[in-house]
C-alpha cells in the first residue's frame, strides 16, 4: 500500500509539473503540444495507477439531462445573435481545421477525463487536488488562444478570458467525475467546446459576456445535480448543507464580478497602478476601478484613464481647452514634476475613476515581476 501511495503522488506530481511548465513554452499551437503531452500521461497515467471500481450513480440520467443542457445553451448564445448581431463564423470546420483544432480538442477533453476520473477513484485527497490542479492546467493549456505565457499581458488576457471559466468548469467536472463517473463530462465538453467549428455564422456578443456565461453554466449545473442526486444524510447534516448553494452562488458571483473588472468590457473597469507618478492621492500597488467613459463632463482637478501607446495611464487633468469642436485634455502625475507630453481628446479617454482599493493591486505587480522582471 505504501509503494502504491508512493507511485500515486509521483505520478500525480509529474502531470502537473509537466503541464505547468508547458504553459509557459511558445511552439505556435498550444493545442498541439497539449495532445502531445497528454497523451504519454495519460499512458503513464493508466499503467502505473492501479485503476480502482468506482460506484457511478445515475450515470445514464446524468448523460441525458447533460446532452439537453449542453446543447440548449448552445442555443441560448446563439440566440443572443438576434440583439447583438451575427458574423460569419471564420472557425467553420475545414480539413486543415479538423485536424490541427478539432481532432487535437476531442483527444485533450477525453485524456484529461482520463486523467482525472483515474487519480479520483484513488479515493486519495493529494491525488484529488493534484487532479483538479493537472486538469485545469491542461484546459488552459489548451483552450486559450494565447500560446506561451511570455509577457504580463498576456498573462492577464489568459486570467481574464480562460483561468476564471476554467476554475468554475473544472470545479463541476471534479465533483460528476466522482459521482457520475466521465462519460457526461466528456459528452458535455465536447458539445460546448466543438460546436463553434460546425455553425456558419457566430453571434457577436462581447468575449466577457460570453466568459460570464461560461462561468455561470457549470455552477447552476452543480447545485442541480447535487439538488438531484444527493444521498439522504441525517437532519442535522441537511440543515448544514443549506448554506452550500449559498457559498457556491457567492463564490460564483465574486469570480464573475473580477471577471468583467480584468475585461474593462463593462460598466467599469479595473486598473492596477503600476508606477509612483500619482504617489498621494492613488499609490503603487492599488487598484482604482473606474466607470467607463461615455461623454460625460470631465472638470479640471478630476483623475481620468486614458490610452497613450495602447497603456492605461491614470493621471489628473490639469488643464482643459475647446479648440473649435475639439476639447483638449491636458495631464499630470501628481508626484510628477512636469506634464505629460501633448494632449488628450475624447477619443483617448477610457474612464473616470471611481474608487480606489489599497494594495489590491500588489499580487498583480508581484506576479508582473515574477513573469516578466525587466517590463
Amino acid at each position: 500500500m505504501y509503494k502504491d501511495k508512493k507511485v500515486l503522488y509521483f505520478v500525480s506530481l509529474i502531470i502537473f509539473a509537466v503541464l505547468f511548465a508547458a504553459l509557459f513554452i511558445d511552439l505556435g499551437s498550444s493545442k498541439i503540444l497539449a495532445v502531445c503531452l497528454l497523451l504519454p500521461l495519460t499512458f503513464l497515467t493508466r499503467i502505473a495507477i492501479r485503476k480502482r471500481s468506482s460506484h457511478s450513480i445515475s450515470k445514464k440520467e446524468v448523460l441525458m439531462l447533460s446532452t439537453i443542457i449542453g446543447v440548449i445553451f448552445v442555443i441560448l448564445v446563439e440566440m443572443t445573435g438576434l440583439y447583438f448581431g451575427f458574423y460569419k463564423n471564420p472557425s467553420f470546420v475545414t480539413p486543415k481545421l479538423l485536424l490541427t483544432a478539432i481532432l487535437p480538442l476531442i483527444v485533450v477533453i477525453i485524456t484529461t477525463e482520463i486523467i482525472r476520473s483515474t487519480l479520483l477513484d484513488q479515493k486519495n485527497k493529494f491525488a484529488s487536488v493534484m487532479a483538479f490542479l493537472s486538469c485545469l492546467t491542461a484546459e488552459v493549456l489548451a483552450f486559450s488562444t494565447i500560446s506561451g505565457i511570455t509577457s504580463f499581458n498576456r498573462f492577464m488576457d489568459l486570467v481574464g478570458l480562460t483561468l476564471f471559466p476554467a476554475i468554475s468548469a473544472n470545479i463541476y467536472y471534479h465533483y460528476a467525475s466522482r459521482r457520475f463517473g466521465m462519460i457526461p463530462n466528456i459528452t458535455l465538453r465536447l458539445i460546448l467546446t466543438l460546436y463553434i467549428y460546425f455553425i456558419p455564422s457566430y453571434t457577436a456578443m462581447s468575449d466577457a459576456l460570453l466568459v460570464c456565461a461560461k462561468i455561470f453554466l457549470p455552477i447552476i449545473l452543480l447545485v442541480l445535480f447535487s439538488s438531484l442526486y444527493s444521498k439522504k444524510k441525517k437532519n442535522a447534516v441537511k440543515k448544514e448543507n443549506k448554506l452550500a448553494p449559498v457559498g457556491t452562488a457567492l463564490s460564483a458571483v465574486v469570480i464573475v464580478l473580477i471577471a468583467m473588472l480584468i475585461s474593462c468590457q463593462f460598466k467599469y473597469g479595473a486598473v492596477v497602478i503600476a508606477t509612483e507618478s500619482m504617489t498621494g492621492e492613488i499609490n503603487k500597488g492599488d487598484m482604482i476601478i473606474y466607470e467607463r467613459y461615455e461623454g460625460q463632463t470631465i472638470n479640471e482637478g478630476q483623475v481620468i484613464v486614458f490610452l497613450d501607446n495602447g497603456n492605461r495611464i491614470i493621471h489628473r487633468v490639469v488643464k482643459i481647452e475647446k479648440i473649435g469642436s475639439e476639447t483638449r485634455y491636458y495631464t499630470k502625475g501628481d508626484a510628477n514634476e512636469t506634464e505629460d507630453a501633448g494632449y488628450r481628446s475624447d477619443a483617448d479617454i477610457v474612464g473616470l475613476t471611481d474608487i480606489k482599493v489599497a494594495y489590491a493591486g500588489y499580487p498583480t505587480l508581484w506576479l508582473r515581476d515574477i513573469i516578466a522582471p525587466n517590463n
